[in-house]
């Protein structure tokens, strides 16, 4: 017996349009989509967006709805306030080693994030983190390394593997990005419990199929759980769609189970629908020579045909459609880990928040306001060194950085007119580390050309 499921999209008219999807299912077990109440927040068109995920479990369901009825019943339960980073190096690397105070019966989960340049990654992570320690912009390659984020609620500890974006080598060669961008990724997978493999919906060729190299992380890896995370939900126009580019992503499975895809109401023009496959452009980085395998990579040549024609993945165990700037979309998926963690000893004090020592998250805090700034390929080009790190008499961090760059005419777009854009750039990266240090932060940057 099929189990039907319904996500609905509110109009200010009052209108209500509605898809189903209908998951063939044995009688035993059901697959379910879940809804928060609708958010306050209005969309394009007057669309009040409903998030939602597939929970394709029905014990798995069971268990995060009792966890939600008795967190509810206690009022909230107990509010850990999100942990914070030590502004000494010394104390940051002594906390990072202090043996873990974990409770009995402890859980843990490794959660590797990845997916394309610029799909909303570190912003996820953030969210889940309850603190701002991941450099975020609009600009792609933001991320250079991977970084590590601890989330400590209760008896659960939630490692966050937070990754750049998966690219290829001739782009890494191309555009002199570093070779952390190649390896990383695929390094940080190997140790997880489970893959979130984001795409961003508002980009109209990504949403339409999964990067080929994220492709080919999935491939590489069966054996490790992904779910899959649509994002962007907010800027996504046409809400009624979702339910479609679910189904493409997932080459309409999901935990084994066929989905269904149908309007209630079917305009005349949707019985014939055009081969989307001819609308995504062919990256060049990706067209292999027909009969060719990628050297860099284990799977054989017949396996990198097959995914070259593949749009999704369909082995994905749930689906979830969020805007990871919304705290109550993310909080959905942080339950989801919650419940999905195994039994097991921390890894960490429950007072880590990231691996990175003070001085990255500063350099990553000022590249990321370099990117917001500055145009083109400026902020791409230019090296930051710590100069001066230091508490002040009243506990306040004062801190001096200065930027290199290798053009004259990069200094004078870093200076600004009469130095207003280097004072901006000090001003609003010092009022990001305060957040994160606990303590105003005075910053000052110079910049100089690279000789």
């Amino acid at each position: 017996m099929a189990f039907r499921v319904c996500a609905r999209w509110l109009c200010r008219d009052s209108a209500v349009l509605c898809r189903r999807a209908a998951g063939s299912a044995p009688r035993e077990s059901a697959s379910r989509f879940l809804g928060n109440a609708a958010c306050s927040r209005g969309g394009r068109n007057g669309f009040i967006f409903t998030p939602a995920c597939f929970i394709t479990s029905e014990a798995f369901l069971n268990r995060l709805m009792k966890g939600k009825a008795a967190e509810a019943e206690a009022g909230g339960g107990f509010y850990r306030l999100p942990a914070s980073v030590p502004p000494d190096s010394g104390e940051q690397l002594s906390l990072l080693m202090r043996h873990p105070d974990q409770p009995d019966n402890s859980k843990v989960l490794k959660v590797a994030i990845i997916g394309a340049p610029n799909a909303g990654k570190s912003t996820l992570s953030n969210q889940l983190l309850g603190r701002k320690v991941f450099a975020v912009s609009k600009k792609v390659h933001t991320t250079r390394t991977r970084s590590m984020g601890v989330l400590t609620e209760d008896d659960t500890q939630i490692i966050l593997l937070d990754t750049p974006g998966l690219t290829t080598a001739s782009k890494v060669k191309r555009h002199q990005l570093e070779k952390s961008l190649l390896v990383d990724p695929w390094n940080t997978v190997k140790e997880a419990d489970l893959m979130v493999v984001m795409v961003d919906v508002a980009d109209r060729w990504m949403c339409k199929r999964l990067d080929f190299e994220v492709l080919k992380c999935l491939a590489q890896h069966p054996d490790i759980p992904a779910v899959l995370v649509l994002n962007k939900v907010d800027l996504f126009g046409v809400k009624d769609k979702l339910l479609d580019i679910t189904a493409e992503l997932t080459c309409g499975v999901v935990n084994g189970r066929k989905m269904r895809i149908r309007p209630v109401i079917k305009p005349p023009w949707a019985e014939k629908r055009p081969e989307r496959h001819s609308e995504v452009p062919l990256d060049e980085d990706n067209a292999w020579p027909e009969g060719s395998a990628d050297p860099n990579s284990p799977l054989s040549k017949e396996e990198l045909k097959a995914l070259r024609s593949q749009q999704g993945w369909p082995h994905f165990k749930d689906v979830f459609m969020l805007s990871s700037v919304d705290p109550e979309d993310v909080e959905t998926l942080k339950n989801y880990f919650m419940v999905a963690a195994k039994p097991g000893p921390w890894q960490y004090h429950s007072e880590v928040l990231t691996d990175q020592s003070p001085e990255e998250v500063c350099t990553n805090i000022i590249r990321e306001k370099l990117l917001e700034n500055l145009p083109q390929e400026v902020p791409y080009s230019l090296t930051q060194t710590v100069e001066f790190w230091q508490n002040g008499e009243n506990s306040e961090l004062e801190v001096f950085v200065k930027l290199y760059a290798k053009k004259d005419t990069h200094v004078r777009m870093v200076i600004g007119t009469g130095g207003q854009m280097v004072s901006q750039l000090a001003r609003e990266a010092a009022e990001d580390l305060s957040r994160v240090f606990l303590r105003e932060v005075k910053l000052r940057l110079s910049v100089k050309l690279k000789k």
